[in-house]
C-alpha cells in the first residue's frame, strides 16, 4: 500500500488522494440516493427495492442497539456513518486500491477516522443534551457521587479515540496483510482473503456504528 500522498493543492489546502476517492464515494452515494428516491412507486424497481430493504434492515439493526424511538428519531444520523463507513472499507476491494494515483481508502487514513470519531463525539452528546436538556445531561457526569467527575470526562475522551484508532488499525491492516499476501501468494489466497474482507469491512461499519449507538442510547436515556 502506498501511503497517502498530495495531488495537487488550492492555496494552502493540500488535496490527497484520500480527500479524492472520498469526494467520488460521496459523489456516488448522493447520485445513487436521488435515483433511488426521485420516483417511488408502490410497486417498487430495482433501485428502490434495494434501497427499502437496506433502510428496513439498518432500522431493525439500530432499533436493538438503542431502542425503537430513538432509532427512528436519530436514523439519518446512523445509516449515514454505516452506509459511508462500509462503502469506503468496500473501496479497497476494488483493483488499484492503495496503488493507482488519486485512489486510497478513506477508512485506511487515520485523519478520516479522527474525523468520524470527533463527529460521533459531538453527535453523542448533542444528541444528549436535546433529550435530556442541558443541566440534567451534565448532572450524569456526577453520578453516582462527584467523585466520579474525572473518570467520567477521561471515559468521554477516549471514546473518540478508540472509534478512530479500532477502525483505522483494522483497515490499515487488512490492506498490509493483502499486499504481502499478493506478493507471496499471487493466485489463489488473495482471491480468498478477499471473499473474507466483503465479511470484515461489513463488521467494521457495524462495530462503528453499533459502539455509537450504544453510546448515544447511555446519553439520551433518563
Amino acid at each position: 500500500m502506498e501511503e497517502t500522498n498530495v495531488l495537487f493543492s488550492i492555496g494552502p489546502v493540500q488535496i490527497t488522494s484520500t480527500l479524492t476517492t472520498m469526494w467520488v464515494i460521496i459523489l456516488i452515494l448522493t447520485v445513487l440516493s436521488i435515483l433511488a428516491t426521485r420516483k417511488l412507486k408502490d410497486v417498487p424497481g430495482p433501485l428502490q427495492n434495494i434501497a427499502e430493504m437496506a433502510v428496513e434492515s439498518l432500522q431493525n439493526y439500530f432499533a436493538g442497539i438503542m431502542g425503537a424511538k430513538t432509532a427512528k428519531k436519530y436514523f439519518p444520523i446512523f445509516a449515514t456513518f454505516f452506509i459511508f463507513i462500509v462503502v469506503c472499507n468496500y473501496s479497497g476491494l476494488l483493483p488499484g486500491a492503495g496503488h493507482l494515483k488519486g485512489f486510497a481508502v478513506p477508512t485506511a487514513c487515520l485523519s478520516v477516522t479522527a474525523a468520524l470519531g470527533i463527529v460521533a463525539f459531538f453527535t453523542t452528546h448533542t444528541i444528549g443534551i436535546r433529550e435530556r436538556g442541558l443541566g440534567h445531561y451534565l448532572k450524569t457526569f456526577i453520578m453516582p457521587f462527584f467523585i466520579m467527575l474525572p473518570l467520567n470526562l477521561i471515559e468521554q475522551i477516549v471514546r473518540p479515540f478508540s472509534l478512530a484508532l479500532r477502525l483505522y488499525g483494522n483497515l490499515y491492516g487488512e490492506e498490509m496483510v493483502l499486499e504481502q499476501l499478493y506478493n507471496l501468494f499471487p493466485i489463489l489466497l488473495p482471491l480468498l482473503m478477499n471473499v473474507l474482507s466483503l465479511i470484515f469491512c461489513l463488521i467494521q461499519a457495524m462495530v462503528f456504528t453499533m459502539l455509537l449507538g450504544i453510546y448515544v442510547s447511555e446519553a439520551a436515556e433518563e
